[in-house]
């Protein structure tokens, strides 16, 4: 099976083609550093070829919603470093993967209380985690003058100093599932009429300017991103996608990052028409509002030649070993939905592997 094979290129070597997904889980303390439950969860789920931590802030003023952890502070990297030397230790390899929430966040579900901004004044709807427990929907952004942009361009690049510091082996810049790159990419988002909107060289500008200040940062080998053409989550639109991501993707080929992680889309096949355009390493994602990646769906994809790698997300949720039941065509654990975003341990950490769980039922 090609997924469970090692692979290496210039800035990677995996033993094994399965990555695991960048997921939301709200296990952090309400400074925004990790739990020493995450560290547990990482390091259990070390013998992917490649782990993506889930969307991480690089500043406050970026915070989604609460309980998403953050890399902005002296805290926040001590914590991770926790968290990386753990993983390392059993064996894995771990990217951090930088999410700011852009229009997506609400004073109530951020430790400062900033008002959300966005390339424009356009809501998504989301609804939110907030501090005291409670949810509720995203506010109107305001539109983000040119110092936002600049700032929100820094402290991207001083997470990924931190990230860094903290050891991961590299950063993956979020620039899908409507966080604010998306936004800036997207057409209902981004109605702006200056530099950074309108046409698709404007509309891609900030992508870039992130992407140049993050390698400037960590350098090129470090440096990864996540794109998702025509993703309609939260209300995002994208009438005709490929121009923009053909134009985009070809800058971002020619800086040599680490891979390029890319969500298919049943409007927009992304993989076959961006496949080729890009030359390094390419993770692909087949799961995005579809249902969950199997290892079959993963082989087919390695197989067509539109991907290096495969990233699994819900899968890893309930089966910390997924790549030994892939290996041994074990059936997988099911996820306990009503503890997915719980605040402890349970429905986190305390999925057995095939072994424990085995035992525990001969017992």
């Amino acid at each position: 099976m090609k997924l469970l094979t090692e692979y290496r290129a210039p800035h990677l070597t995996l033993p094994n083609r399965v990555v695991m997904a960048p997921m939301t889980r709200l296990r952090s303390h309400a400074d925004g550093s990790p739990t020493a439950d995450v560290a547990d969860y990482y390091s259990q789920r070390a013998s992917a070829g490649l782990i993506v931590t889930e969307g991480i802030w690089p500043h406050s003023s970026g915070q989604s919603e609460a309980w998403v952890p953050g890399l902005q502070t002296p805290e926040h990297v001590a914590a991770w470093r926790r968290v990386t030397a753990s993983v390392h230790a059993a064996g894995g390899r771990i990217f951090a993967q930088l999410m700011h929430g852009g229009r997506k966040g609400h004073p109530l579900a951020r430790i400062d209380g900033s008002l959300p901004a966005g390339p424009s004044a356009v809501s998504d709807g989301d609804v939110l985690h907030l501090i005291d427990g409670g949810k509720a929907e995203s506010l109107t952004p305001r539109a983000m003058t040119r110092a936002d942009i600049e700032a929100a361009v820094r402290h991207y690049a001083a997470a990924a100093r931190n990230a860094v510091d903290a050891g991961f082996d590299g950063v993956e810049i979020h620039a899908a599932n409507s966080y604010l790159v998306h936004q800036f990419l997207a057409d209902n988002t981004n109605l702006r009429d200056d530099e950074y909107g309108g046409t698709p060289a404007n509309r891609m500008r900030f992508a870039l300017e992130v992407t140049d200040a993050v390698v400037a940062q960590v350098g090129s080998r470090r440096t990864a991103i996540r794109l998702s053409p025509g993703n309609p989550q939260f209300g995002m639109r994208e009438q005709d996608p490929a121009p923009l991501y053909r134009a985009l993707v070809a800058e971002l080929d020619r800086r040599d990052l680490a891979y390029l992680h890319l969500t298919d889309n049943d409007d927009y096949p992304a993989l076959a028409d961006l496949r080729p355009r890009w030359h390094g390493t390419l993770i692909a994602n087949v799961g995005e509002n579809r249902a969950p990646t199997s290892a079959e769906a993963a082989e087919r994809t390695l197989r067509a030649g539109h991907a290096d790698l495969v990233s699994f997300g819900r899968a890893f949720i309930a089966n910390p070993d997924l790549v030994h039941r892939i290996t041994h065509d074990l059936p997988l654990a099911p996820i306990r939905e009503e503890v997915l975003y719980g605040r402890t341990a349970e429905g986190y950490s305390d999925y057995p592997s095939w072994t424990a769980a085995s035992a525990t039922s001969a017992a």
